[in-house]
């Protein structure tokens, strides 16, 4: 994982992982040093990432008082049990079934969870607020993100997500170091990817989920799988706003699983290198 520092009081956690015939998506968690300390999803659930030697380069990890969990997915939740061990006065921002659903991997206690629904906000001291928020695309019911005002940023979870070319623009860059013809491309894969049912809604309530978001005027948007983007939200939201005409996902059937595994060296014993899975 790397560091990136966004503003005076952001830091980006960046990992990625290796996605076959798809690039390498980014794998973001983020700290927010607010008054109550924020931390911002915990990373992938490998077994090869630590993800509290790296937050404890950021601050010890015994004074964060909120992880916001975007979602319950597996690339959300990796240091969270662990980060709930080091951290004994954090609390688990989520909603009723993002807890249900967490629950069915090891119990969270319940006076340790706070629900928070889109359309509410969170006070983490100083009289500073985070707005929750649904965001237009989604691959979980769970989904909230957040806006603080106080920065401008909009931490929108998978919403804006793409995959880079490789695995050093996945976590050393900015979304700012593409080309607008390749990040657009790469967030309408991704959108296409992800929320595949953007193909079936009605258009016109679809683009009335883009509108809260241009209403905010984010300066940066923070997404789990894109890398840290300034100054570019109006551009981003016109590429959203086209997912339900871009072209469908086709994944990789079993024949092309088959060459693709042909193509990699076997490692010891024969085994299938992970980055080939």
């Amino acid at each position: 994982m790397s560091m990136q520092k966004i503003g005076t009081d952001t830091t980006v956690l960046a990992d990625c992982l290796e996605v076959p015939g798809i690039g390498f998506l980014p794998v973001n968690a983020f700290v927010l040093l607010a008054d109550e300390p924020v931390v911002v999803d915990t990373g992938l659930s490998l077994p090869d990432r630590n993800f509290l030697d790296t937050l404890g380069s950021v601050m010890d990890p015994a004074d964060v008082r909120w992880i916001w969990l975007t979602h319950p997915d597996r690339d959300h939740t990796g240091g969270l049990f662990d980060l709930l061990v080091a951290a004994p006065e954090a609390r688990v921002v989520t909603t009723f079934l993002g807890a249900g659903i967490m629950s069915t991997e090891r119990p969270l206690p319940l006076d340790r969870v706070c629900l928070v629904n889109p359309g509410q906000s969170l006070d983490v001291g100083g009289g500073r607020m985070l707005r929750a928020f649904r965001p237009p695309l989604f691959d979980n019911p769970a989904t909230v993100g957040f806006y603080d005002d106080r920065t401008r940023t909009c931490f929108s979870s998978d919403c804006f997500g793409g995959p880079m070319p490789s695995a050093e623009a996945a976590v050393d860059s900015t979304a700012a170091d593409l080309t607008p013809e390749d990040l657009r491309a790469a967030q309408l894969l991704w959108a296409t990817v992800d929320s595949p049912w953007v193909h079936t809604v009605d258009t016109g309530k679809y683009l009335a989920t883009v509108q809260p978001l241009r209403a905010m005027e984010a300066e940066t948007v923070l997404c789990t799988h894109l890398p840290p983007a300034v100054g570019l939200t109006p551009r981003m939201l016109d590429t959203i706003a086209g997912a339900p005409g871009a072209d469908p996902f086709v994944g990789p059937d079993q024949q092309a699983l088959e060459q693709m595994l042909a193509s990699f060296e076997p490692g010891p014993g024969g085994a299938v290198p992970p980055q080939a899975m």
